[in-house]
């Protein structure tokens, strides 16, 4: 790996063991022990792969790990703890941890832990990037986000993008730089939002030793690091006036002025902006200026909630489930057809990363080969109980399950000929029919059942049993 290794551990018996550990396999690793110490290492050594324990003297773990991901989200981080639970496993993966150790743990399990992070994190040459577990789908909505990013990624314009927490905006802006003439220069993330206000400045421009209060060193800023490549500024709205002043002079001059430094730098870069508010109403208000809006407003992108994607939701779900599955050792090869119909029906408030989380907290607590309804939380489970009891009661019934009155007509699948029907067996014939109903109705099997004078769980019976080939 081109940089070290950075561990992070406050016992010192065991930073030596890891250390020899590593060192012997081949590894350059350097170490602290507190988490003062290792955030600063980890900005000064930019490592791929990072080994944390989560008990830390001065700070949670869990909450240095969600500040390095910020500064730089492509790192694989190794979350490593004697304190482990299902609880706090499904916390790490959630705040974004490649892996989840409890200590002890043997030399091999440690060994393939990270060289499956240094292999993650630093592809080799010509491989094929992961998949866009978000851009999975063909939905119009998607397909208009896909062509105005390869419309404007060949352009120096700043682009800024909106939508709702969880949509996708960070990959959307990924998408455009990687698209670009810029691709093989630093991509640069930063999140507005996350870094406390009296340190944003330092975050986004630089400092120099001795600028500030703790300030122990030079440190290059965002805007210095993404020389040459982009700079993604993530919940811009989130700066404050001052340093949205700042953050114009920059923009109009590109160049960049550490704190403490007598003279700025030139910088080469283009500005990608993202937030969940709207810019415009920002501006009226009076919390975003009306220069900088100008300024940055010139190519704007939406990221569609998911609730609008139509299908998109089964297809991402199933493309992160195979991921999800390869990365926890688990041989789910998809969902069941109640809880695929619940993914498509729910207004998924939390987007994409609400349903990315539901999905490896079933793939991490649950063994099989189909999520299923049982796999889900509490509050997903009552609302499949709840959606399927309003199915039940707006459809009509077949005679055998207590349902009476007039059910509209299935039409055989191609317009209703009754011949491509002929020379199937009964069972096939029902399958055929059923699912040409459920495709006509755009893929909502409560709809198909209200057609076919059914209830909706008799048609998902039928089609789990076609899944295992019963």
């Amino acid at each position: 790996m081109s940089a070290p290794l950075l561990l992070i551990d406050d016992t010192p018996s065991l930073r030596l063991l890891y250390e020899s550990i590593l060192r012997n396999a081949g590894h350059d690793v350097r170490s602290a022990e507190t988490a003062e110490e290792g955030l600063q290492l980890f900005r000064d050594l930019a490592p791929a792969v990072v080994l944390l324990d989560l008990m830390l003297p001065d700070r949670d773990g869990l909450e240095l790990m969600a500040e390095m991901l910020q500064l730089r989200p492509e790192t694989a981080v190794i979350v490593i703890t004697a304190h482990g639970s299902i609880n706090k496993a499904v916390e790490a993966m959630r705040g974004g941890a490649f892996e989840f150790l409890v200590k002890p743990f043997d030399d091999a399990r440690f060994l393939a832990a990270v060289a499956n992070a240094a292999r993650d994190a630093t592809p080799e040459a010509g491989a094929e990037p992961p998949a866009r577990i978000d851009a999975v789908g063909g939905s119009p909505a998607m397909r208009a986000v896909m062509a105005k990013v390869a419309s404007v990624a060949r352009s120096m314009a700043t682009v800024f993008i909106t939508g709702e927490s969880g949509t996708g905006k960070g990959l959307c802006a990924r998408m455009v730089h990687e698209a670009s003439p810029r691709a093989a220069g630093p991509f640069i993330a930063l999140n507005c939002g996350a870094i406390p206000r009296d340190r944003l400045e330092s975050e986004v421009f630089g400092h120099l030793k001795g600028a500030f209060a703790g300030a122990i060193s030079d440190k290059d800023g965002a805007a210095m690091a993404a020389d040459g490549g982009t700079l993604f500024l993530d919940e811009v709205c989130e700066m404050d006036l001052a340093l949205q002043s700042k953050l114009l002079r920059f923009l109009e001059t590109s160049s960049v002025q550490p704190l403490g430094a007598n003279r700025p730098h030139k910088v080469d870069l283009r500005i990608i902006c993202a937030s969940n508010r709207d810019p415009l109403e920002e501006m009226r208000r009076g919390t975003f200026r009306e220069d900088l809006y100008y300024r940055l407003y010139v190519v704007p992108i939406h990221m569609p909630p998911l609730r609008d994607r139509g299908g998109d939701a089964v297809a991402i779900a199933e493309a992160a489930l195979a991921r999800f599955s390869v990365e926890e050792g688990r041989a789910f090869r998809g969902l069941s057809p109640e809880v695929a119909a619940l993914f498509q029906r729910l207004p998924w408030p939390g987007n994409v990363r609400q349903m990315l989380n539901v999905l490896r907290n079933a793939v991490v607590l649950h063994e099989g080969e189909l999520v299923s309804a049982e796999m889900l939380p509490p509050e997903l489970r009552a609302e499949l109980a709840a959606g399927m009891q309003a199915d039940w009661d707006a459809a009509p019934g077949d005679g055998l399950e207590g349902g009476t009155g007039a059910r509209p007509s299935a039409l055989p699948p191609d317009g209703g000929r009754i011949e491509s029907f002929l020379g199937l067996t009964l069972a096939e014939a029902e399958q055929r029919l059923i699912e040409a109903t459920i495709a006509r109705e755009g893929g909502s099997v409560p709809r198909a059942a209200r057609v076919l004078g059914v209830s909706p769980s008799t048609l998902y019976r039928k089609r789990e049993a076609w899944l295992k080939g019963g």
